[in-house]
């Protein structure tokens, strides 16, 4: 019998012990992938384990339905880390890995967890994966019924659609910083490095890799000349129009792209960014740091102003408020795992408390952009539709195609549009 890849099976090990603490023991994708990485030196292995995460979970529905399908006798509740690997298993052979390797590594992976007794159960899963292919299954499947149903009232004609987009793989979007670079000449850099990417004729910063790469390989990213950043993200930039030394408020910035964004795009704005988190907020500073940015980075509570405001009113305001993060579920899988259907009700309560209490601080005839990564009407045109009903001096101030559905109160764009998350965004004017 061979013993594998030392190095491999110890990528398996850690790959499906991360599946086991998002699927079965409640971890966050982000704390759980967080806590695993750094355990492995070798760069390329932090890869590994990633994507075969993230494409288990992506395909999670799947995967567990073929398991059903083709186990004489399902797992128990104890076998959650036999699943796990066994999902991760499949995963591999999706990546389009070399089945020799992942069949190989992944049943000396079942000895390393002990699981030495279903390693010829393992064997036979993945060759029987190897031989057939996993079948389809359908998108919906792996989201929460209340949410589906949800997704199929405010998107009837798009549900499947968006289904489909969220287990998808997205791509990797650059965001090029213009202090620093032109994108036609940070194109060129790839191109010498060969690295393949493309313009995106709406969107002035952006680059879209064909192939994703680690950010180690991007050249000048440790010189601040390129930020990852979904397109639909950096999209909210181009919402602004302002002049030279505008005073502009990112209220719930973490991890401070946009605000990053804002400060390239208007290189003379005073910038304040705001998160609750001060970890969040350290790596904030670092990344301002990075890009050679000057911004005021705090940790405080945006809706408690009377700790940090100074008085002077705003020319802008961002509120990127928290949501469900329904938009970004392909890059989030874990939000399908740990979404309830309370916390809507409670995102809600916060999204309009933010937007109320905010928009004291605008000046007159300024600018707010509320944005969320949802595509649920809820947190979206439902939100905007009340705020303008309980405050006159509110404008909706139109926004173009290039930001995706006119809902009638703000812009919707779905997932997989355009290559791009699922993204909302409403403009609004002080009178």
């Amino acid at each position: 019998m061979t013993t594998g890849n030392s190095s491999g099976v110890t990528t398996r090990v850690i790959a499906a012990r991360t599946l086991d603490d998002v699927l079965h023991r409640g971890r966050s994708l982000k704390a759980a992938l967080g806590q695993a990485l750094p355990t492995l030196p070798d760069s390329r292995d932090r890869a590994l384990v990633e994507a075969i995460v993230l494409t288990a979970l992506r395909q999670r529905a799947r995967f567990n339905r073929a398991l059903d399908t083709w186990l004489s006798k399902p797992l128990g509740q104890r076998d959650g880390d036999l699943r796990a690997l066994l999902l991760a298993g499949f995963a591999q052979l999706e990546l389009g890995l070399p089945a020799h390797a992942a069949l190989s590594e992944t049943v000396e992976a079942a000895r390393a967890i002990k699981r030495t007794h279903q390693a010829g159960m393992v064997n036979a899963l993945l060759r029987r994966a190897q031989r057939e292919g996993v079948p389809p299954a359908s998108a919906k499947a792996a989201w929460p019924a209340w949410l589906a149903q949800q997704i199929e009232r405010d998107w009837p004609q798009q549900a499947e659609a968006i289904f489909t987009a969220s287990a998808q793989t997205p791509p990797m979007w650059l965001r090029v910083n213009p202090r620093w670079i032109q994108r036609s000449d940070y194109l060129a850099l790839l191109h010498g490095a060969d690295i393949a990417a493309e313009t995106d004729p709406s969107l002035a910063d952006a680059l879209c890799l064909h192939q994703p790469v680690p950010t180690q390989q991007l050249p000048g990213f440790d010189a601040g000349l390129v930020s990852v950043q979904d397109a639909a993200a950096q999209a909210v930039a181009d919402a602004f129009t302002l002049a030279p030394g505008a005073r502009i408020l990112d209220a719930c910035a973490a991890p401070g792209g946009k605000a990053a964004h804002l400060a390239e795009r208007f290189p003379h704005a005073a910038i304040t960014a705001l998160d609750v988190d001060a970890r969040r907020v350290r790596r904030m500073q670092d990344s301002f740091t990075r890009l050679r940015l000057e911004i005021d980075a705090r940790c405080a509570d945006a809706t408690t102003p009377n700790a940090w405001w100074d008085g002077t009113p705003f020319d802008a305001l961002l509120i990127d408020a928290p949501c469900s993060a329904t938009g970004i579920v392909r890059r989030q899988p874990d939000v399908l795992l740990h979404r309830r259907e309370d916390d809507i009700t409670a995102l809600t309560i916060t999204q309009a408390q933010l937007l109320d209490t905010l928009w004291p601080l605008l000046a007159p005839g300024g600018t707010l952009v509320y944005a969320t990564c949802s595509i649920l009407h809820a947190e979206n045109r439902a939100q905007i539709e009340a705020f303008l009903a309980r405050t006159p001096e509110a404008l909706l101030s139109p926004l173009d195609a290039r930001f995706g559905h006119n809902t009638g109160f703000g812009h919707q764009r779905l997932p997989g549009e355009d290559g791009r998350d699922g993204f909302f965004y409403a403009r609004l004017r002080k009178r």
